[in-house]
């Protein structure tokens, strides 16, 4: 299939999608559970799930629409079938990643439970106080770095959309110009059966003329009209001559 094939395009954007958040899964799991930046991942890689599995969703319905009517996108039953398998393999590598991600957060809220349980009373006020104060502060940090990457999240999706909105529009347009050709010449089509209909009738209708003025003209009228045709074609010879036989 071509390069320019509106799926192809979208397929490569959510496979280096894919790619990246296998990168960052395997950074994850080679951090201790009990890190903050181990948690700050996590939140990134169920992120990077969502948006994934929801280009998917996007992509699968695109097939869905192509598989009504192949031969008008220019493609096959063997084409949508190896589409549809990309997909169902892109949704198995995402699951694969979010249900280990999931597992390591469970374990790790486990490990900060037996923590806190193993940790001794804090009797000094300022301390955990201070304690508290910096825990908002990377609280309200955290806070604005996520809402920071979803509005870059939803830039993304949005520029992504209008690409594929206006490769979209480019195939419609290329139909349209088909489908416009097509009437042109079926009406050409048409015109030129209607002439070759009326011109076919009004033959007929010469010919009937001529049998009944032979029939009612008579031996005598036919051999008349015989020679006026003759004459009209021999020129400026005459019927005698044509009957004498010196018209060579």
């Amino acid at each position: 299939m071509s390069a320019q094939d509106p799926f192809y395009i979208v397929k490569e954007e959510i496979q280096e999608s894919i790619d990246k958040l296998q990168s960052t899964f395997h950074h994850w799991d080679g951090i201790s559970p009990n890190r903050g930046e181990r948690v700050q991942l996590t939140k990134e890689l169920f992120t990077s799930c969502e948006s994934i599995e929801w280009q998917v969703d996007e992509l699968d319905k695109a097939i869905a629409v192509a598989a009504r009517d192949p031969a008008w996108y220019g493609i096959d039953e063997a084409e949508l079938e190896k589409r549809r398998r990309w997909t169902i393999t892109a949704r198995t590598q995402v699951d694969t990643v979010r249900k280990a991600v999931q597992a390591g957060k469970e374990q790790s809220n486990a490990f900060s439970t037996r923590q806190e349980l193993m940790r001794p009373p804090n009797d000094n006020p300022y301390q955990a106080s201070r304690s508290n104060q910096y825990e908002a502060q990377d609280n309200d940090d955290f806070m604005s770095s996520e809402s920071d990457r979803q509005m870059l999240l939803i830039k993304q999706q949005d520029e992504e959309l209008d690409e594929l909105s206006a490769s979209v529009q480019r195939i419609g347009g290329v139909g349209l110009t088909i489908h416009e050709e097509l009437t042109g010449q079926e009406k050409i089509i048409h015109d030129l059966g209607l002439d070759m209909e009326t011109t076919s009738n009004r033959l007929d209708f010469v010919q009937k003329k001529v049998a009944l003025v032979m029939k009612k003209a008579g031996a005598k009228g036919q051999l008349l009209m015989i020679a006026f045709l003759v004459h009209l074609i021999t020129g400026p010879y005459s019927f005698k001559d044509l009957l004498s036989g010196t018209l060579v």
